[in-house]
């Protein structure tokens, strides 16, 4: 299959490689502790289950896999937007389930938002831009999408998946 050409300078498909490099294996390890380290999904379940995101082994499960998914395509460059629609969901539900009682500043007692809106922010600028040149999104190209497409792909998935999410399996006691 013939590549797309990069309308962007190399410097900046360089950036772009950065960025999906970092956010696809920081989002990968996240999964992967999940699934293999510390409390591993019963550990992550119970703590789901203490903020109301309830079942937790189901929700475990769903996150784990998703940040596995996630920052496997990212790392590739591959279905970018998809995958950053996904992230930005696991952000989303993070910022409302667990962060925004806590303030911005992500060193408040109880972790801000700062740090899981800073990856949410990356995440619909990664999806909106795609992974650049060097990416398999770039020799395949699976999704001849524009920018603005790529935008509100990302964007509207993003956010209707945490909602969905949300509205399905968050049930906070009424003491949280």
């Amino acid at each position: 299959m013939n590549a797309v050409v990069s309308s962007y300078p190399v410097q900046v498909d360089l950036a772009l490689l950065a960025l999906h490099l970092f956010l696809g294996l920081m989002i990968f390890a996240h999964g992967f502790r999940k699934f293999f380290r510390g409390g591993k999904l019963p550990g992550t379940a119970t703590w789901f289950e203490s903020v109301g995101v309830r079942p937790g082994m189901i929700n475990a499960m769903m996150a784990a896999s998703t940040e596995v998914g996630a920052g496997i395509l990212l790392t590739l460059g591959l279905l970018t937007p998809l995958a950053s629609a996904g992230l930005m969901s696991l952000m989303i539900v993070a910022i409302m389930t667990v962060h925004r009682k806590n303030g911005f500043f992500i060193f408040n007692k109880g972790e801000g938002i700062e740090y899981t809106l800073g990856v949410a922010v990356t995440a619909l600028t990664m999806g909106t831009l795609g992974a650049g040149r060097f990416s398999l999104d770039h020799l395949w190209h699976p999704l001849h999408w524009s920018v603005g497409t790529n935008f509100a792909v990302t964007l509207i998935l993003g956010v209707g998946g945490a909602l969905l999410q949300l509205a399905t399996f968050y049930r906070p006691s009424r003491a949280a």
